[in-house]
């Protein structure tokens, strides 16, 4: 159990709520020292009553009902203690958790299974390690104080007694350091099946796929493969269980041994004449203390272990290095000016993977229009991650104005960049909020603006609350459904628009990345969003992704990209007379558009 560690995890738990860890102090000095008052003024109280004196009696029966009251009281206190600082502590640990996510400035951290399951381990730890440290290391405080008052006692009656008790610790204590390990091990395992499990059950509750699981009958196939995944992490569990039961019985079964035949020793002394019942008494009371305060010390200091090592997870992710190299100091992204090259990029996801991108060499003049096209898989989106700095080439460089990405500042570069994408995110927010992430700074007049724009203005403004309207059914469960505080659910088409509209906000980009930015419209619809887009990017430098080619033919230049390579590049009139691949993919389009219409 690392100092450092235990030190960190201690002062998070004090930033968070000094108040309560200081109460939490005291009540731990008083009732660990209750118990082994209390024994000692029953053995007073007894030992008068057998010897017929009976003027001390009344200030022993305040003093332990005064104990009783600090007996019961004392623990509902420190319950209530340790659950407020467990919130505090959990809202502290989730703010600087996600914020030291969001200090990653890429993309590659989270699209990595391995630390999905870490962040997923760091959240359980953050949320309640650091107090659940301190509690254990204030029971084995309290523990402490208990059993050195026990001890003393048995000492009193029975040193070899006293003897035999504390050595029974030393095994438990191991028992519960490897059920600490186990069970450690045990989260870190079912991680994953953890979050098959939910994926599966969140997909059978889930209204955006309930019609493919509805025709094609995949209920009962999900569901099965959610208890297939709940089963096994059971079976992980059970298995941890059966050890913790094996390991604790057994250490229960040997405490009992040694505290009954002390026990049977003391009543045959005081059957002999060599011991009061008051000694009797105090032994009994002394034997249960001693044992139960070694197993509560023993209990804190497992689960402190416990704890931190689970608190390891969430230093793991405060300590997760950037996943793009920054220099000492970022040049910020400047106006762009001249225009952005792609020189000889080369890129892969993982180094074990196939090669995404080869040799890709591209320019985008100034105010210029650059449109990809090419077939699912060439590396059309990888582009677009690679030129907003989510990842970086692995060879070669992409400059912006002359500066190489890797010298600028993730941040004002974003900044600097407008996008629709593909995949945009529909949120559970009202309508202006899915518009206004596109720029927070932007008031209602912007948003309405770009809203309009999009042609999404007036399908916002005929919902029942208008731009206040969810977007969602998520948090009105049983709300009528004409209850205009009731959220809405959207068309792909009208969703796109939306998505249209954020993209749009940003109003002053350098660069427009566009990114089949009418994938879930209709013909016309799709004609009036591009005549939109072409007035908007009019003299911007704009990349444009599209696999319909006739909503590229405009663009300044058209790069056909395969295989992760650009085999060619120019006008739309010059690629279909060259008869290459640019040429090949649009004849398919328009003879498919061509039968279609003869049908």
């Amino acid at each position: 159990m690392s100092p450092r560690a235990l030190g960190r995890a201690a002062a998070l738990a004090w930033r968070a709520g000094p108040g309560y860890v200081a109460l939490q102090v005291v009540m731990t000095c008083v009732t660990g020292v209750v118990p082994v008052l209390a024994a000692w003024y029953t053995k007073l109280l007894l030992d008068d009553v057998a010897a017929g004196r009976g003027g001390g009696l009344p200030g022993y029966l305040v003093v332990l009902l005064v104990l009783a009251a600090l007996a019961g009281a004392g623990p509902q206190l420190t319950a209530f203690a340790e659950a407020e600082l467990e919130r505090r502590v959990g809202l502290l640990a989730r703010d600087t958790l996600y914020a030291s996510v969001n200090r990653l400035p890429g993309l590659a951290r989270l699209e990595d299974p391995a630390f999905q399951d870490r962040l997923h381990l760091a959240e359980q730890a953050g949320r309640s390690g650091p107090g659940r440290v301190v509690t254990a290391g204030l029971g084995l405080v309290q523990a402490g104080i208990t059993l050195a008052g026990f001890l003393f006692t048995l000492v009193q009656v029975s040193p070899v007694v006293a003897v035999l008790v504390a050595a029974s610790a030393l095994p438990l204590l191991r028992v519960h350091l490897r059920l600490s390990r186990e069970q450690a091990g045990v989260l870190a395992a079912i991680g994953q099946g953890q979050r098959r499990e939910m994926f599966f059950a969140h997909l059978l509750g889930r209204p955006q796929v309930a019609k493919e699981i509805r025709l094609f009958g995949l209920g009962d196939f999900f569901r099965a493969r959610m208890l297939d995944e709940l089963r096994a992490i059971n079976a992980e569990q059970r298995r941890a269980g059966l050890s913790r039961l094996r390991g604790q019985g057994g250490q229960a079964l040997l405490a009992a041994a040694i505290g009954g035949a002390g026990l049977v020793w003391v009543v045959g002394e005081a059957i002999a004449g060599r011991a009061s019942v008051g000694d009797l008494s105090v032994f009994a009371a002394a034997v249960a203390g001693t044992q139960g305060g070694l197993a509560g010390a023993v209990q804190s200091f497992a689960s402190a272990h416990h704890a931190l090592l689970l608190f390891g997870h969430f230093e793991a992710v405060l300590g997760t290095p950037s996943d793009l190299p920054a220099p000492a100091r970022p040049r910020p992204a400047a106006r762009l000016a001249r225009g952005i090259e792609f020189r000889d990029v080369w890129f892969r996801y993982a180094p074990a993977q196939q090669w995404v991108l080869r040799g890709v060499d591209l320019e985008l003049p100034f105010g210029a229009s650059l449109a990809l096209v090419g077939l699912n898989g060439a590396g059309k989106s990888t582009l677009v991650k690679l030129l907003c700095r989510f990842y970086d080439p692995e060879r070669g460089a992409i400059l912006w104005d002359g500066v190489d990405l890797r010298e600028l500042d993730p941040a004002t570069l974003r900044r600097r960049v407008g996008a629709v994408f593909q995949d945009f995110a529909a949120y559970d927010l009202s309508a202006a909020e899915n518009i206004a992430v596109g720029d927070l700074s932007a008031g209602q007049d912007r948003i309405r603006a770009a809203a309009a724009r999009a042609g999404a203005d007036a399908a916002i403004t005929a919902l029942p609350r208008g731009y206040d309207t969810l977007l969602t059914k998520m948090f009105f469960r049983g709300a009528a459904e004409d209850d205009e505080q009731t959220g809405v659910t959207l068309s792909g088409g009208q969703w796109q628009r939306v998505a249209l509209a954020r993209g749009l906000l940003r109003d002053q980009p350098d660069l427009m990345i566009l990114d089949e930015p009418s994938s879930g419209l209709d013909p016309a619809a799709e004609h009036e969003v591009h005549t939109i887009l072409r007035e908007h990017r009019a003299g911007r430098t704009t990349l444009l992704i599209s696999h319909r080619l006739n909503t590229v033919r405009q663009a300044d230049t058209i790069a056909v990209l395969s295989g992760g390579r650009v085999v060619e590049r120019g006008g739309h009139d010059d690629l279909v007379r060259a008869g290459g691949h640019y040429a090949r993919l649009y004849e398919m389009q328009a003879s498919g558009y061509s039968a279609a219409g003869a049908r």
